[in-house]
């Protein structure tokens, strides 16, 4: 009998790349056109005025101004693109 165990493979050693999700610029940022405000799985945050929704439900800037995030209708969140910093 073996006074061991036989070196075998291990069972552990697996796991997914994680995926960067989360906020990428916040409230009051400057932002321009085109740039990704929130990646995101499902609308946790909803695209407001001047933000596009991309099929990933990545939010994404249509146009230059400031972050502003806001809750709307049903207590949702909301972030939108504005043009004069408040």
């Amino acid at each position: 009998m073996a006074t061991s165990k036989s070196g075998g493979s291990t069972q552990n050693g697996r796991d997914s790349i994680s995926k960067r999700l989360g906020i990428k610029l916040f409230d009051g940022q400057e932002v321009h056109g085109g740039e990704i405000i929130v990646r995101q799985r499902g609308t946790r945050v909803n695209p407001g005025k001047n933000v596009g929704l991309g099929k990933d439900d990545t939010l994404f800037a249509t146009a230059p101004g400031y972050i502003k995030f806001h809750h709307g209708f049903k207590g949702r969140k909301f972030v939108s693109v504005i043009s004069e910093r408040q």
